[in-house]
C-alpha cells in the first residue's frame, strides 16, 4: 500500500466518523431538552461536542489501523461490526433529541454499547492499538447510557 492509500484511506476512516457525528449533531438539545428534569452529575452541553470530536477521530483512527493491516476483505468482520455501532451512534441522537424519544434511546444504547464492546474486542485481536483507542469511547457510552436511562426514569410521565 502506497503512502498516499494509506493516508487516502485514513482520512475516509475519521472522515467517516466526523461526518456521522455532524450528522446526528443536527438533531441538537432545545427547548425540549432544557426542560427535562435530569440528575446532578448531568455535564454541561458545551463538553459534548469536543469530546465527541475527540472520540469520532480515535474511532476513524481505530478503523483505519484495522483496513491498514488487513484491508476491508480480510477484517470485513470487524469493520463491518464497526459500520453498525457507527449506524446505532448516529441513531441515537436521532431517536432522543430528534423523536425525543429517551426509551427508544435507552434501547439503541444499550445495542450499541453490544456493539462498541465487540468493535473494541475484534479490533484488539487485529491489533492492540485499534482496540485501546475504541475503549475510551465505550467508557463514555457507559456514562451517556447511565445518565441516558436516568433521564429517560425522571421524566416519565
Amino acid at each position: 500500500m502506497t503512502t498516499g492509500q494509506n493516508i487516502f484511506g485514513l482520512v475516509i476512516a475519521v472522515g467517516l466518523c466526523l461526518a456521522v457525528g455532524f450528522i446526528s449533531g443536527r438533531s441538537v438539545p432545545g427547548e425540549w431538552y432544557q426542560e427535562l428534569a435530569k440528575p446532578t452529575w448531568t455535564p454541561p452541553n458545551w463538553i459534548f461536542a469536543p469530546v465527541w470530536t475527540i472520540l469520532y477521530i480515535a474511532m476513524g483512527i481505530a478503523a483505519w489501523l484495522v483496513w491498514r493491516q488487513s484491508g476491508f476483505a480480510t477484517a470485513a468482520i470487524p469493520l463491518s461490526v464497526f459500520l453498525l455501532q457507527l449506524l446505532l451512534n448516529g441513531l441515537w441522537s436521532w431517536f432522543f433529541f430528534g423523536m425525543r424519544n429517551p426509551g427508544l434511546a435507552f434501547a439503541d444504547i444499550i445495542i450499541l454499547w453490544l456493539a462498541i464492546l465487540a468493535t473494541m474486542i475484534l479490533f484488539w485481536m487485529r491489533q492492540a492499538a485499534a482496540g485501546i483507542l475504541i475503549l475510551p469511547y465505550l467508557v463514555w457510552v457507559s456514562y451517556a447510557s447511565a445518565l441516558n436511562f436516568a433521564i429517560w426514569r425522571m421524566n416519565q410521565n
